[in-house]
C-alpha cells in the first residue's frame, strides 16, 4: 500500500536546528583551512607552493562530491515528502555505492594522469616545488574515496534535516587534520606529509563516522547495509539529480582555475590583492551557501510531498534570511576589515587593490548574491538539475571567463575588471533562474 504524502510544517525552531548547524559547519571548513595554510607556511615556500598547487585540483573534488552528493541525496528527500522510509533509505545506500564506484574511478584516472597534471596542468616549477607536490599529491589523493563517502553522508544528514550531526561528524574531521598538522609539522618537523597526512586520516574517521551514524535505528533515513546491486531506476535519478549537479560544480571550478592564469600574468600585486579578496568574498558568502543547503532539504521534502504551494513559500522565506544573514556577515567583514588586511605582509598596491576588491564584492553580494545561487538550490531539489547546469555553464563561460578575460587584460581593467565579470554572471543567472522559478515547468521535473 503506498503512503500518502504528508503535509509538512517547518517552525522558525525547526529551521533554525537546521540553519544553524550547517553555517557552524561552512565556517569550520574555511577557519581550518585558513589554519592549514599558516602551519603549512612553517615549512617554507616550496612547501606553500606545492600545496596551493595541489590544493586547486582537490578544491575542485571537494566541490564536486558535496554536489554529486547534495543533488543525489534530493532524491533521498523527496521519498521522505512522500513518507516512503524504506525507499528512502534504499536511495541512500545507491548513492553511497554509486560515489563509492566514481570515486575509485576518479582516484585511479588521477593516479595514472600524475605526469599529466603535476607536469602540464601546473606547467614549469622549480624542482623542490615539483618535489614536494609529487609526494603532496601521492597522498591526498588516496583519501579521494573517503571524502566522497563523507559527503554523501553529509548530504544525507542534510536532507534529513539533522544537519546538527554532520556538523559534529565535520568539527571532529577538522581537528583531527589541523592536531595533526600541528603534531607533525611542529612536533616531528615533517615536510608536506605533515599535512598531507592528518587529510587522509581526518577523511577516513569521517567517512568511517558516517557509514555507522547511517545505520542508527530511528533515523528518518537509515542506510541497513551497503548494497552491492545497482537499482537501475534510482541510479538513473542520481544521474539525472547528481551528475548534472557535480558537473555544474566541476565547470565552475574549471572556470575559476582558468581566470587564476589570467590573474598571474597581471602582476605579483594583482595574484596577491585576487587571493586576499578570496578568502573574504568567502567569509561574506558563508550564510548563504548555508540557507541553500537548507534548501535543498526543505523544497526536496515538499516536492516529495506534492506540495508546490510550501515549496514555494519555504524557498521565498529562507530566500529572505539568506538576504539578511549575508548582510549581517558582510557588515562583519567591512568592521573587521582594516584589522584583518594588517595580517597581510603585501604592498599597499594589494592592499589597496585587495579593499576594493572585498567592498566591490559586499556591495554586489548584498543585492544579488541569495538570488543567483542561494534560489537554483530550489529548482535543484526539485529536479530541474539540467536547466540550472546549462544557465550556469553558459553563465560562467561567457561572463565570467569570457568578459573576465576582456575586461581584465584586453580593456586594461585589470583584476578588478576579472570581479566586475563575476557580477555580471551573478545577474545573467537571475535573468534566468528568478522568471524559472516564478513559473511552473520546474514542478514536472520531480520523481
Amino acid at each position: 500500500m503506498e503512503s500518502k504524502p504528508m503535509q509538512l510544517e517547518y517552525t522558525n525552531k525547526n529551521l533554525r536546528r537546521l540553519i544553524i548547524p550547517l553555517v557552524i559547519e561552512q565556517l569550520l571548513a574555511i577557519t581550518v583551512g585558513l589554519l592549514d595554510s599558516v602551519m603549512v607556511s612553517q615549512v617554507g615556500e616550496a612547501a606553500i607552493s606545492a600545496v596551493s598547487l595541489v590544493d586547486t585540483v582537490n578544491v575542485l573534488l571537494v566541490n564536486t562530491f558535496a554536489a554529486l552528493a547534495t543533488g543525489g541525496a534530493a532524491i533521498a528527500g523527496q521519498y521522505l515528502g512522500r513518507q516512503e522510509r524504506d525507499k528512502a533509505g534504499h536511495a541512500g545506500e545507491q548513492l553511497l555505492l554509486f560515489m563509492i564506484e566514481a570515486s575509485l574511478l576518479i582516484m585511479v584516472f588521477f593516479y595514472l594522469g600524475k605526469g599529466f597534471v603535476l607536469n602540464v596542468v601546473f606547467g614549469q616549477v622549480e624542482p623542490d616545488v615539483a618535489a614536494y607536490a609529487n609526494t603532496y599529491y601521492l597522498i591526498v589523493e588516496s583519501s579521494v574515496p573517503f571524502l566522497a563517502v563523507y559527503s554523501a553522508g553529509a548530504a544525507l544528514f542534510r536532507v534529513m534535516g539533522n544537519s546538527k550531526l554532520s556538523m559534529w561528524v565535520s568539527l571532529v574531521m577538522n581537528v583531527i587534520n589541523a592536531a595533526g598538522n600541528a603534531l607533525l609539522i611542529f612536533g616531528f618537523h615533517m615536510g608536506v606529509e605533515g599535512v598531507a597526512i592528518p587529510t587522509l586520516v581526518s577523511r577516513i574517521y569521517a567517512a568511517a563516522a558516517m557509514l555507522v551514524l547511517l545505520r542508527r535505528p530511528g533515523l528518518a533515513l537509515q542506510v541497513e547495509r551497503l548494497s552491492l546491486r545497482h537499482d537501475r531506476y534510482i541510479v538513473k535519478n542520481i544521474l539525472r539529480f547528481g551528475v548534472t549537479n557535480g558537473l555544474e560544480s566541476s565547470m565552475f571550478q574549471l572556470g575559476k582555475i582558468l581566470l587564476l592564469s589570467t590573474v598571474s600574468v597581471l602582476g605579483t600585486a594583482a595574484v596577491a590583492a585576487n587571493a586576499i579578496g578570496n578568502t573574504f568574498a568567502t567569509f561574506q558568502c558563508v550564510a548563504g551557501n548555508a540557507l541553500g543547503l537548507g534548501i535543498v532539504t526543505v523544497v526536496s521534502q515538499c516536492v516529495g510531498a506534492g506540495d508546490y504551494g510550501k515549496a514555494r513559500f519555504y524557498t521565498k522565506k529562507l530566500l529572505k534570511t539568506a538576504y539578511i544573514c549575508m548582510d549581517l556577515c558582510i557588515l562583519l567583514v567591512y568592521l573587521a576589515l582594516p584589522l584583518a588586511l594588517r595580517l597581510y605582509n603585501v604592498s599597499p598596491e594589494a592592499e589597496h587593490c585587495a579593499r576594493q576588491i572585498i567592498w566591490m564584492h559586499g556591495f554586489m553580494g548584498m543585492l544579488f548574491w541569495p538570488l543567483s545561487f542561494t534560489l537554483p538550490q530550489a529548482l535543484r531539489a526539485a529536479g530541474d538539475t539540467r536547466f540550472t547546469m546549462v544557465v550556469s555553464s553558459v553563465s560562467m563561460w561567457t561572463m565570467r571567463v569570457g568578459c573576465g578575460i576582456l575586461l581584465g587584460r584586453v580593456l586594461g581593467f585589470g583584476v578588478l575588471g576579472i570581479w566586475m565579470a563575476m557580477f555580471a554572471d551573478w545577474l545573467l543567472r537571475i535573468a534566468f533562474f528568478l522568471p524559472r522559478f516564478h513559473g511552473n515547468k520546474w514542478e514536472t521535473m520531480s520523481l
